[in-house]
């Protein structure tokens, strides 16, 4: 379970039992994510889209994760606030393949930022540029700035 230590690293995170919101626009990716980081005998074999949302529970050798995986579709993604007060970090994935909807996930990024459950906070973000092997993808540098993540100055983050 080296990948969840180094992920509660980096997200600096120092409790036992963390809240992770795991979000993004649909098809990013966010479940098959969430999927590889539970315990190999507990991954599911079939991904299926999200409706609303699903929570996975699972351990690390120091932490107890408990993930909110957030429908990335547009009709769900008002629902996502609801949660934002409980979580203690978050994990927003990108397609890094879909650059015709990079404006759409810089908008949600925005409403999620400014939002006053998180506004005020210094929550943690990674920021996973997910499909990075897809023909079209663009890097992850090219993912931060079209994201403006530079101007992200008062949460930790990692892209």
């Amino acid at each position: 379970m080296g990948l969840l230590d180094r992920l509660s690293g980096l997200l600096g995170l120092k409790k036992k039992e963390v809240h992770v919101l795991c979000l993004g626009l649909d098809n990013s990716g966010k479940t098959t994510i969430i999927n590889k980081l539970k315990p190999s005998n507990a991954q599911s074999q079939d991904i299926v889209p999200t409706i609303g949302f699903s929570i996975e529970k699972f351990k690390s050798s120091s932490l107890s994760f408990t993930v909110f995986d957030m429908s990335g579709q547009g009709r769900y993604r008002n629902l996502w606030e609801h949660y934002y007060k409980d979580g203690q970090a978050i994990i927003f994935v990108i397609d890094s393949s879909d650059r015709l909807r990079m404006v759409v996930a810089k908008e949600e990024l925005d409403t999620l930022l400014n939002h006053p459950d998180i506004k005020h906070r210094r929550i943690p973000i990674l920021f996973f540029a997910n499909k990075m092997d897809l023909r079209d993808a663009v890097t992850s540098v090219k993912v931060s700035q079209l994201l403006c993540l530079e101007n992200i100055k008062d949460k930790p983050w990692h892209i």
